[in-house]
């Protein structure tokens, strides 16, 4: 296993047509195991695709698979899949209808609906009989083991026609149950199809159509038009509006200008775009979102771990429970033969565990593509579920509660200077700070056409309050009411009073002066985010118990803009350390807690969570490495709508585990007065796969934008 995590040379991935049930998808990569050459390999049913570690050929994974007719090709070799019609894909299950047809209305008990039903039995049942005699010579009990004694026990006692009944039954839930989990995968195919596979390129004074595959970081795609883009990239020449929602979730569409980011699978709606390509194809943030989709789907979730562990050892037991009914009581009671055989492979249909391995899997893989298809990529089952479980939310601020860039909000002056020259010289001194808030105070006033050509000397940071330089050989300073504080007494009343308001209001002070007197009080404002507010409310209404604002802001700034947004608990003044330990300490209040961040400045916290979040995942590679769920587009509202759909999950997974248990445990009380017909029991198995497999695809009807 070591081999196959850190060898990467030797791996290669495929993608397989054909797997209709995670059993047969497990005999594959058995089968695939035992191939010359190959050291490790891993089936990822929810995608169709095979990781091989090793050396072997096409040729000899599909003799591998063999056994389910399976086509394999490499991951990255375009292939269109032609579809055969229903009837010539099935024609043997229809032949098979028609002659069990044929033999209930020529009646039982004749030597010709004998015959006819034997050749319905052979003719719908070959594959069937193929896979299960196999199995029962390896001693592998699965599905097609149990249908294929329990068919062939059928004959043997004379009830041909039950028997066909069973196979046709079978056949029909074998052909829903593929149906449903293409159903569940065409998430992932409409993603794939997303992005073009040409672009219009420049190189040098011509424009060529490139197939993506051959297109190099460098490039300038052009992009008119109504044309989707093919390749992530920067606009280098013109203005348009873009469609990001097959990326991003986001239903409105945003302006992008130069040195703006751009990605392939994007609609650009109005304008002419020249785009300098920054990313191979396999690269592009389409191509990832596909890959940890596709990961997330193969990763077994607690619940399917659960399943996958109890069918192992129910299936062996529901054959030697059923061989017990039907040999014990003719043995030791002197109980008819052919009755207790009858109940014997009556038990043998219905506990066909289809429905129970199937319940968890068509759900996880349901749920993650529904979400990627909304913009939230879900980096697994596991993660999926824990989602649903969650008691408290801790939101780090910037750039989550609030948009992120500080802008000036209230500039008061004292003294004979105007606003535009007090903010000219806070410009050109913060010019040399990397802090935010000197970005807004130089933004502010380069809107209000101040001049910056102002001559600045003997700059100086006082770090953590802030910055002290000469300009026009007077010394000012620029900083926090604390730095004041400490170097002067003579702040005045009403100074103060003015700081303090603004501080309660949630924002930011600094302070203009010279050494002699307070020239200016700058108040700067991270904005709250318009949705932030109707996200807490949902939470609330959802039943989440506690959200938590983390900031290292001050107190007051802190409390104020928790106020607004109704969370409940506010905690400031916080290094990264301290969050750390804060997510810890409700981890132990409350079990399972989310954290959501950017992904990078609160990486610490986001691991020590249950669930770690990450903002604005798209074009963001750490993001959607380091969280265990990313909200492609910066956007908060996709919160409540990804626990929603977890929670669902979770619901519908216990609902089908509960169905499928529960309608077996229905029919072996059935089989003890022996009112357990093999049509009954094979529609018992049948309509509980369908019911499962149904009730998981109702997933695919929550939506982004639903409310409670």
């Amino acid at each position: 296993m070591e081999n196959k995590i850190e060898n990467t040379e030797d791996k290669n991935v495929y993608r397989v047509q054909g797997f209709t049930c995670t059993n047969c998808a497990g005999i594959f990569e058995k089968n695939v195991k035992g191939l010359p050459g190959v050291k490790d390999a891993q089936v990822n049913f929810g995608a169709s695709k095979i990781t091989v570690y090793g050396s072997t050929t096409v040729e000899d994974l599909e003799k591998a698979g063999a056994f389910e007719s399976l086509k394999v090709t490499p991951e990255k070799q375009r292939t269109i899949e032609r579809k055969k019609p229903f009837w010539q894909e099935h024609w043997n299950v229809l032949v098979s209808a028609a002659l069990l047809a044929v033999g209930y209305f020529l009646g039982e008990g004749s030597i010709l609906s004998a015959v006819i039903f034997a050749a319905s039995i052979l003719i719908g049942g070959y594959d069937l009989f193929k896979k299960g005699l196999k199995n029962l010579f390896r001693l592998l009990f699965d599905m097609n083991t149990l249908m294929t004694v329990a068919i062939i026990g059928a004959a043997a006692i004379g009830k041909w026609g039950e028997g066909a009944t069973v196979v046709i039954l079978f056949a029909i839930s074998e052909v829903l149950e593929r149906y449903s989990m293409e159903k569940a995968r065409q998430s992932i195919r409409s993603l794939m199809d997303i992005a073009p596979k040409e672009a219009l390129i420049r190189r040098g004074s011509e424009e060529i159509t490139v197939s993506v595959d051959d297109i190099q970081v460098g490039d300038v795609m052009i992009v008119k038009p109504g044309q989707k883009l093919a390749m992530d990239g920067v606009v280098i020449k013109g203005t348009s509006t873009i469609n990001q929602a097959a990326i991003t979730g986001e239903s409105v569409p945003v302006t992008k200008t130069i040195d703006d980011e751009v990605f392939a699978g994007t609609l650009n709606e109005e304008g002419l775009l020249e785009v300098k390509v920054t990313k191979h194809v396999e690269d592009t943030t389409i191509s990832k979102i596909i890959h940890l989709v596709e990961e997330a789907q193969a990763e077994r979730a607690p619940s399917q771990a659960f399943v996958d562990r109890f069918a192992k050892y129910y299936t062996p037991a529901i054959m030697i429970l059923a061989l017990g009914i039907a040999v014990v009581p003719p043995l030791f009671v002197g109980a008819d033969w052919g009755d207790w055989v009858y109940r014997g492979l009556a038990l043998l249909v219905v506990g066909c565990p289809c429905a129970l391995v199937i319940s968890t899997p068509v759900s996880i893989v349901t749920a993650i593509g529904n979400a990627a298809k909304n913009g939230v990529l879900i980096k697994g089952g596991i993660h999926l579920e824990e989602a649903g479980r969650l008691a408290a939310i801790a939101f780090d601020k910037t750039g989550t509660l609030t948009k992120g860039f500080p802008e000036v909000t209230n500039v008061h002056t004292f003294g004979t200077k105007d606003e535009k020259e007090l903010l000219a010289i806070a410009a050109v001194i913060e010019k040399g700070s990397q802090h935010p808030l000197a970005s807004a105070i130089v933004r502010k006033a380069e809107n209000l056409g101040a001049d910056l050509s102002l001559a600045v000397e003997a700059f100086q940071s006082i770090t953590g309050k802030g910055v002290k330089a000469k300009v026009n050989e007077e010394l000012y300073y620029v900083g926090s009411p604390k730095l004041f504080a400490e170097l002067h007494s003579d702040m005045n009343v009403e100074t103060n009073q003015r700081i303090e308001a603004l501080q309660k209001q949630g924002k930011t002070v600094m302070v203009l002066r010279t050494e002699q007197q307070v020239l200016a009080v700058i108040a700067v404002a991270d904005e709250v985010r318009d949705s932030s507010k109707d996200v807490i409310k949902q939470l609330h209404e959802i039943g989440i118990k506690k959200t938590i604002m983390l900031t290292g802001d001050n107190q007051a700034t802190a409390e104020a803009i928790g106020n607004r947004l109704n969370v409940t608990d506010v905690k400031a003044d916080l290094m990264p350390q301290d969050k750390l330990d804060y997510i810890k300490q409700l981890r132990k209040d409350y079990g399972n807690v989310a954290m959501i961040g950017d992904g990078v400045n609160d990486a610490p916290a986001l691991a020590a969570s249950t669930v770690g979040i990450a903002m604005g995942g798209a074009g963001t590679d750490t993001a959607l490495e380091t969280a265990d769920i990313a909200l492609m587009a910066d956007d908060l509202g996709k919160l409540p709508y990804t626990i929603r759909l977890s929670r669902k999950t979770l619901a519908i997974i216990k609902q089908n585990i509960t169905f499928s248990l529960g309608i077996k445990l229905v029919a072996l009380a059935l089989i003890v007065p022996g009112w357990l017909t093999l049509w009954m029991a094979i529609f018992a198995d049948m309509g509980a796969t369908l019911i499962v497999t149904l009730n998981s695809l109702r997933l695919l009807r929550v939506k982004g934008n639903d409310r409670l």
